[in-house]
């Protein structure tokens, strides 16, 4: 575990409201320091820790592998950012982007020809964790004159099929 100013700080505060607890059960100082340095830990891993991620929308971000974004269609969230942030898909073909991410899951829907649009490819990113998430992600892929142009994120309802 790398130690950063927000574990320090967090760990801190675990500490004196730990021997402000401990205070309150005895009065000895030096049991309350004794005590709290013993518990600080513990209260941190098993009790603020495990809230902080639950409550938390914090993922682990990684770089753009084709190689993983094939393997692990419910992890691509991670890669997201980094494809947005460097451009890597963006003036890519048709061919080299099927070679990279695979073949599209679906295509949009497009209103003007009333048909789905073989420029708007979509790909399921899976779901970011979270207690509170209702929603997956999801990326657009707009391609013009057969070259990627505009790369797009949204979320989406979860839906569940009734099994009636």
């Amino acid at each position: 575990m790398i130690i950063t100013p927000s574990i320090v700080i967090f760990n801190l505060i675990i500490f004196v409201l730990v021997f402000l607890f401990v205070k309150t059960i005895d009065k000895r100082k030096w049991l309350g320091v004794l005590v709290s340095l013993v518990l600080t830990p513990i209260v941190y891993a098993y009790v603020f820790y495990p809230i902080m991620n639950i409550f938390s929308s914090y993922h682990h971000e990684k770089y753009f592998k084709s190689a993983v974004w094939m393997e692990k269609p419910t992890l691509r969230y991670e890669m997201t950012n980094d494809i947005l942030k460097t451009d890597t898909l963006i003036g890519k073909s048709k061919p080299e982007i099927q070679q990279l991410l695979g073949t599209y899951e679906w295509l949009s829907w497009n209103e003007s020809i009333k048909n789905h649009d073989d420029n708007l490819w979509n790909y399921a990113l899976g779901m970011k964790p979270g207690a509170m998430n209702t929603k997956k992600e999801c990326m657009t892929i707009i391609f013009k004159d057969n070259k990627v142009a505009i790369i797009e994120t949204y979320n989406e309802e979860i839906t569940f099929d009734d099994k009636n």
